[in-house]
């Protein structure tokens, strides 16, 4: 059994409500086309934010905004900042903010953590117990025709495994356009059930009673903060 079946745990996304969830991608897209350019064929990443953002029910109006504000000249600035936590009986959390005041995420971080009684590491502190990788998951090709395609492209990669009729790629956060692009020249409607970046912890552990009832009211109070964009622990839930 490989680490797909456990993503979806290890990552406890943000945006329950609909306005937070809305609010998140805006703020994404925003950066993004201001980054990288406004039309989705020339920046890829922005096309894929745009293929998620659909997928997750993100009316259209709510998208053609954030990259109209920067067609505009709209002067908005985000950053990303991250957090390394230690929760209750060896737990541990990366919360990824986007924000355009550090300061106020920080603060907002912070006040959640002393809510909790939780502990705030130093950079690094956490991180090294998780492996940063990109995930790609999706259906129609064998794992030997996926293996094939990546090698003709060139694609070094770190694992590739089966779940069902899901062929699931690992990689380093750099090769994700890169093995996306093998995939396709072999299934080129391909239909991606994950294509992301993320935090994949080495090793994860279990909680129970009021250990896991903490664990449970931190990831809802994080939730509740408006530059917390993701959350990626080491609890089985």
């Amino acid at each position: 059994m490989g680490r797909f079946p456990n993503i979806a745990a290890a990552k406890a996304k943000t945006g329950a409500a609909k306005g937070k969830l809305y609010g998140m991608y805006a703020k994404e897209i925003y950066q993004t086309a201001k980054n990288g350019g406004v039309t989705p064929e020339g920046n890829p990443a922005l096309k894929r934010l745009i293929d998620k953002a659909k997928k997750d029910q993100v009316p259209t109006d709510v998208i053609n905004r954030a990259i109209e504000k920067v067609s505009s000249g709209a002067d908005e600035s985000y950053s990303s900042a991250t957090y390394e936590l230690f929760g209750p009986a060896g737990s541990t959390l990366i919360v990824d903010c986007l924000t355009d005041n550090v300061n106020r995420s920080v603060s907002d971080v912070r006040a959640v953590v002393n809510k909790c009684h939780v502990k705030m590491g130093n950079i690094g502190s956490v991180s090294y117990m998780y492996d940063n990788v990109c995930v790609v998951s999706f259906k129609g090709l064998s794992e030997e025709d996926t293996l094939d395609a990546l090698i003709m492209e060139d694609v070094e990669v770190e694992d590739i495994e089966t779940e069902g009729d899901n062929v699931i790629v690992y990689g380093k956060p750099t090769s994700l356009y890169d093995i996306k692009k093998a995939i396709e020249s072999k299934l080129p409607n391909v239909d991606y059930e994950l294509d992301e970046i993320t935090w994949l912890a080495k090793e994860k552990i279990d909680l129970t009673g009021e250990d896991a009832e903490l664990f449970n009211k931190l990831l809802a109070m994080l939730d509740e903060v408006d530059d917390v964009q993701n959350v990626y622990h080491n609890v089985n839930i």
